[in-house]
């Protein structure tokens, strides 16, 4: 039988059908109902135990400047069938060459999975999760991964690593770049519109890639903002804090989950049956495959939680983690502790069977080439749709922190001391996690996109000082700059890789000279406005910028068309709509800091923000530098109107909620109309405030709308001490605003 031709035919002259229902205690069912079942079993009545445990092992290829490269061991691993998935290998070519040994050299010829870290962008670099998320725009948000999963897939990539849903509210972890900042019921909707825009509506379709939910779970939580730290909370907080955003992408069909590298009550993650076989599996129901981040499963010795790699590989197995991502734990030992009987046979079947669900969803036994396509390729990368999108998304991403005396938008009149380390910057610009974004030259600077307003003799460019270091020679040149210059224009921030994996801070102000300069320039021209441009993964204390400058503008990283989107705000073209998803301190002190913490017994009254034996600090407000769903417009808008359908709901009832909003300014824009609740009194104690709601409208200067929220008894539940999900009746306060800084006003009664 000729190889190409083996995995086309092999399942319909199968007859043996393996019985699933054979599984014990520990493995999850996965049940019945697909129409893959019975081509999973049969073909899993053909495999070794040899063979079941290869798929649940990835391993990864390197990249040179022809192509993937991938180990004598791995392709040695791959044609013995000892391979499931492999990571950081794409191109069409790449990829397709490295299936066939897969499909036309092994026993079964049974697909590699091909992931990668599409996470914000594949060749179409879009801006940061952080700052996708400030768009509140969860069609902008979803079709942004709808085009990277179409980038991606034309190269021959199945899955990507993402979306990470982890609930962040600590600047210092690098990784808060990732999400969606701190809000549990906004990350819930982010981490489906990802998972609808990955994974499309039909897994057989070849420009969809699987979705992955990471980092399950807590990880957002590390102590002290550093990352792969300990974590410790109490289930009630796990549960409705840092779980929801998890099961929201459950509910949106995601396919795949990662662990996370934390340890969660003395359990690391990995390891964590409670979590896996409980929770996901068990309460949820999940149906697709956990995969472990990179070599967590050596990790459990590191921790302590397991005395060497093969105790390793049992605890992991047995905790529900189908697949080894690069620890090679599973290949070593999961036979050997079959035999010993350390570990049921049953487990390994379950966590083969699920991965080979998921290629048979993806369509590789119909076609195992299907997405390496090169035509497709050279089709889709940078196509014109694509970079308009990147372009728009850089736009409404954008958050004004502080506009005084309308120093932007900008005008072309005007000339511009364009200053900084990142005014010409097109490496930065594109972000941490770009997958296989272009830093060399594909990427739009600030500049670029200011020519496109301003001729070149208008604008007078000095970068003035770098990124990092104490380097004051290139000050003078910025003065000299600014002084003949009608406004000043200052591209600051971070470099791209002080955000991310392993790029926690426990400094969250601009780093190096910055800030210095800033100084030096507004002593030099104390009477023309400055405006600042930020480009940063996480929340800066900007308390000195704050005073410094005139006008703020919070951009993120914004991507391959970066420089177009940002100029596109300051001069107007797009009215600014971005609103904070995180809260920035006043300082490192307050953190961690975020809108809906909890009260206290002594809380600080407003009447006296320095009363003795109150919770407050000597030194510093208690409120941040800027909050929650912060964000302004070049225009302004009034609420007013405020109704309630009724004072008093039962627990079948609807509570409808209105408000008017008018555009009052001189601009068309957007508006984000955002939601509270705050439950009064509880069994536990309740946050301040609570987003239940939001909806992003469109206001022509002096149009009106009425915006309309429908609550439910499920919109107020809420888990107790006892790990019940439930809502109690009583008092809430509830208020419709543009931020989350407001005193409530209005109340109902649910009894």
């Amino acid at each position: 039988m000729n190889r190409r031709t083996k995995p086309y035919i092999l399942f319909f002259i199968i007859v043996v059908v393996f019985n699933c229902n054979s599984t014990k205690k520990k493995a999850n069912k996965l049940g019945t109902g697909t129409p893959y079942d019975a081509k999973v079993d049969s073909l899993m009545s053909l495999m070794t135990l040899k063979e079941k445990i290869g798929q649940t092992i990835m391993y990864s290829g390197g990249w040179s400047v022809t192509g993937p490269v991938v180990s004598n061991n791995n392709q040695k691993h791959i044609k013995a069938g000892g391979v499931g998935a492999m990571l950081n290998v794409y191109s069409a070519k790449g990829t397709r060459d490295l299936q066939k040994l897969a499909v036309e050299e092994t026993r079964l010829g049974i697909p590699l999975l091909f992931g990668y870290d599409v996470i914000h962008g594949f060749r179409t670099i879009f801006p940061i999760n952080l700052g996708l998320a400030a768009s509140w725009d969860m069609a902008d948000i979803e079709k942004g991964s709808r085009i990277a999963a179409e980038e991606a897939s034309a190269e021959g990539i199945h899955w990507t690593f993402a979306p990470m849903v982890d609930i962040a509210r600590d600047p210092r972890w690098g990784r808060i770049s990732e999400g969606a900042g701190e809000d549990v019921y906004l990350g819930s909707h982010i981490a489906k519109a990802y998972v609808k825009g990955f994974q499309g509506d039909d897994l057989s379709k070849p420009n969809t890639i699987l979705a992955c939910a990471k980092h399950f779970a807590g990880y957002g939580a590390a102590q002290a903002g550093r990352d792969y730290h300990t974590v410790n909370m109490g289930e009630e907080e796990l549960r409705n804090v840092y779980l929801p955003p998890f099961k929201a992408a459950v509910d949106a069909g995601v396919e795949t989950f990662m662990t996370a590298f934390n340890e969660l009550n003395g359990v690391p993650a990995t390891g964590n049956s409670f979590i896996y076989r409980d929770i996901l599996k068990g309460e949820w129901n999940f149906k697709g495959f956990v995969v472990t981040d990179y070599t967590a499963i050596n990790e459990l010795v590191e921790h302590g939680f397991a005395k060497d790699e093969k105790e390793a590989a049992e605890i992991a197995i047995n905790a529900g983690i189908d697949q080894d991502m690069m620890s090679s734990a599973y290949r070593l030992y999961l036979e050997e502790l079959v035999n010993e009987g350390k570990v049921d046979v049953a487990l390994i079947d379950d966590a083969c069977r699920r991965i080979l669900l998921t290629k048979y969803k993806l369509g590789l036994f119909d076609d195992p080439y299907r997405y390496s396509n090169e035509q497709r390729e050279k089709e889709v990368v940078y196509k014109p749709e694509f970079l308009d999108a990147a372009r728009h998304s850089a736009a409404i991403c954008s958050v004004l922190l502080k506009n005084e005396e309308e120093s932007l938008p900008l005008n072309s009149n005007q000339s511009i001391a364009l200053i900084g380390p990142l005014a010409k910057d097109k490496e930065n610009i594109i972000g941490n996690w770009a997958a296989a974004g272009d830093r060399k030259g594909k990427a739009i600077s600030v500049h670029q996109g200011i020519q496109e307003y301003l001729a070149d003799s208008k604008i007078n460019f000095a970068k003035g000082c770098e990124i990092e270091g104490n380097d004051e020679s290139g000050f003078q040149a910025a003065i000299n700059v600014a002084k003949k210059s009608d406004i000043v224009v200052m591209v600051m921030g971070e470099d791209y890789d002080m955000s991310g994996e392993a790029a926690s801070r426990t400094n969250i102000k601009l780093p190096g000279s910055q800030t210095k300069l800033i100084k030096r320039i507004r002593e030099a021209v104390p009477n023309k406005k400055i405006v600042l441009v930020l480009m940063n993964g996480r929340p800066l204390n900007l308390s000195e910028e704050d005073t410094l400058a005139d006008a703020i503008l919070e951009t993120w990283f914004p991507g391959t068309m970066g420089g177009n989107g940002v100029a596109d705000v300051l001069f107007g073209k797009y009215n600014p709509s971005g609103k904070l998803t995180v809260t920035f301190p006043r300082n490192l002190g307050q953190v961690p800091i975020y809108y809906n913490m909890k009260n206290t017994g002594r809380p600080i009254p407003a009447s006296n923000p320095h009363e003795d034996y109150k919770s407050h600090y000597l030194d510093s407000p208690n409120t941040p530098l800027y909050v929650f769903g912060h964000g302004l417009s070049y225009t302004t808008f009034e609420y007013s109107n405020f109704k309630l359908s009724t004072p008093t709901i039962g627990f079948s009832d609807t509570l409808t909620a209105s408000i008017t909003i008018t555009n009052t300014g001189d601009y068309n824009g957007h508006e984000v109309v955002q939601l509270y609740v705050h439950d009064k009194v509880g069994s536990i104690t309740r946050p301040v405030k609570e987003l239940k709601g939001f909806e992003k409208i469109f206001l022509k200067k002096g149009e009106s709308k009425t915006v309309s929220f429908d609550l439910t008894v499920e919109d107020l539940k809420f888990y107790n001490n006892k790990t019940e999900f439930t809502v109690e009746p009583g008092e809430f306060e509830i208020a419709i605003k543009g931020t989350s800084d407001f005193d409530f006003e209005h109340a109902f009664t649910l009894e």
